[in-house]
């Protein structure tokens, strides 16, 4: 019997958040989902949850910023059997800080997670799919991704980082048959961090004025299924309401 083939998600957190959506949409689609993230209670709900439904998930505790970390959840995924057919790198830690008040430590912490973290995922992924000529490499990023302003200066500097990363990889890895994409995702996500974080400004968005984690999932599986000859490098996404 063939092994299904297999999707890393790495930054899986809340049931309610975009991680655990885009576990759930690349089960539907078939996927042997590995669940990576730094809680196990976490992680272990959103596995439960595909496989009351019928889908094969494994949680894999693993923290991003850790080459030995992240080196270990694809030596998981080889051990399963199946192809490495996606990879989503969606660790991210928005925080905001003001410059002068700003710590050394919190700026690179801020960098290692949404950037030094992309970067490990993202060379073990083209190590594990270069040889097997396919696959795809998914990032999320954020309006910080290609702007700036304060208090945001730790996390924009890491994500546009990360979009550098992503752009270079899709430029060397796409002829040789890995799909690279960078997703902006530019506006809050209707998630559990910001309903428990900063209920007002929920409230204050109104219906259908912050991204649907799952809406934005099936963005990340229409990416993945694209022909080889109209491969996406970068798309934003944002709600109907939202300036721009």
């Amino acid at each position: 019997m063939t092994q299904p083939g297999i999707a890393i998600v790495v930054g899986v957190g809340a049931e309610r958040g975009l991680g655990a959506a885009a576990c759930r949409r690349f089960a539907r689609g078939g996927l042997h989902v590995l669940a990576a993230g730094r809680t196990a209670p976490r992680l272990r709900a959103v596995v439960d949850a595909i496989r009351s439904d019928g889908g094969v998930a494994t949680p894999v505790v693993a923290d991003t910023t850790s080459e030995a970390d992240v080196v270990r959840v694809f030596d998981v995924a080889r051990d399963l059997g199946g192809a490495l057919d996606v990879v989503v790198f969606n660790a991210g830690n928005n925080r905001i800080a003001p410059l002068t008040e700003m710590t050394a430590s919190f700026f690179e912490e801020t960098w290692r997670v949404a950037c030094f973290g992309g970067f490990l995922v993202g060379r073990e992924a083209a190590r594990r799919m270069l040889p097997q000529r396919h696959g795809t490499v998914l990032f999320t990023g954020a309006t910080a991704s290609l702007r700036s302003r304060p208090p945001f200066t730790a996390f924009a500097s890491a994500k546009a980082g990360l979009r550098a990363v992503a752009q270079a990889m899709a430029r060397d890895l796409g002829p040789q048959g890995v799909h690279v994409a960078h997703v902006i995702v530019d506006g809050g996500i209707d998630g559990e961090r910001l309903r428990t974080a900063v209920p007002d400004f929920v409230a204050a968005k109104g219906p259908d004025g912050l991204l649907d984690p799952d809406a934005i999932a099936e963005t990340y599986w229409q990416l993945h299924v694209q022909h080889p000859t109209a491969w996406t490098f970068e798309l934003d996404l944002r709600p109907a309401k939202e300036p721009f």
